[in-house]
């Protein structure tokens, strides 16, 4: 079966709690306003954002374990998001994060670092058929062998794909159709500042380069060209967790509405806007008409 889209990566369990009265503080009592298990990860939190824009969506990438698998099946039982390629596992509760936040604040907590030193391949391989009968790709940049293997078959068949903070000198990068830099992955230039960071990214691209720098102007570019600025839509911030992932998610609607780079960046720019404007993200993702309202007020 045909999808607008297909996303490879990570798809988690995501326990949010909200506090009531500012971050935590060591030795200090905080109250959780809200609590949530929802799903989570990149690649799961723009499934469900991509799907309240109406593109229909297959997914695949971190298997499943146990605990996560009702609430996952729940969740997109009346959905347009397709999981029949996933691995539903049960030797474990399967991957989940902890994540702590207060307004601009958040503070994520799992055991990725352990689970990635166990040497065990805890994802799947992504299928050629379903990336074959997709318009659209996403892929996350974490999974090694596999994170290539999904960007070589959407080469070889000529689908652009999505990636997210993929370095400069790496394959995924010289080869997407668009990567979306955050700050976290800015940080790692040591001493460099976002602009020279953006002319060592569209010299190995011809791709379009974003790179967010959360509140400050987001600069995009490709190859051969100026660097060009766009300020973020201004709105009262309830939450920021998912605001990247609903910015990769708005950039994969782009690509299939055939956007051009600036209409791109606004539009990806705007979903993510809405995104951070309620909590919790996955049951109150953006609507198309939310985000072509916020375009046409900002």
């Amino acid at each position: 079966m045909a999808h607008d889209c297909y996303l490879f990566g990570q798809i988690l369990g995501t326990h949010s709690f909200l506090l009531k009265d500012g971050f935590l503080k060591p030795d200090e009592y905080s109250e959780i306003k809200e609590h949530f298990f929802l799903p989570g990860g990149e690649t799961g939190t723009a499934a469900t954002v991509l799907d309240s824009l109406g593109v229909s969506v297959k997914m695949d990438g971190t298997h499943i374990g146990t605990e996560v698998a009702p609430m996952l099946r729940s969740f997109y039982e009346n959905k347009n998001v397709d999981l029949s390629s996933m691995s539903f596992v049960s030797d474990d509760d399967g991957v989940m994060d902890y994540v702590v936040i207060a307004g601009l604040v958040r503070s994520p907590m799992g055991r990725f670092q352990t689970l990635f030193s166990t040497g065990k391949r805890w994802w799947s391989i992504p299928r050629e058929e379903d990336i074959k009968s997709a318009r659209v790709v996403a892929i996350d940049p974490f999974f090694g062998e596999e994170t290539q293997k999904a960007a070589e078959i959407c080469i070889s068949a000529g689908i652009p794909y999505v990636t997210i903070d993929s370095k400069h000198d790496s394959f995924l990068h010289k080869n997407a159709a668009v990567n979306v830099v955050s700050k976290e992955c800015t940080e790692t230039y040591h001493g460099m500042s976002a602009y020279e960071i953006m002319k060592l990214m569209q010299s190995e691209s011809k791709g379009l380069t974003i790179i967010t720098q959360g509140g400050g102007d987001m600069l995009y570019a490709r190859k051969g060209e100026e660097i060009h600025r766009m300020k973020p839509l201004d709105v009262e911030v309830k939450s920021t967790l998912g605001a990247g992932d609903t910015f990769k998610a708005g950039c994969v609607y782009a690509l299939l509405h055939g956007m051009n780079d600036e209409e791109t960046v606004r539009f990806a720019s705007a979903c993510s806007a809405v995104a951070i404007s309620r909590f919790p993200l996955p049951l109150n993702p953006p609507k198309l008409s939310e985000v072509r309202e916020l375009i046409k007020r900002g």
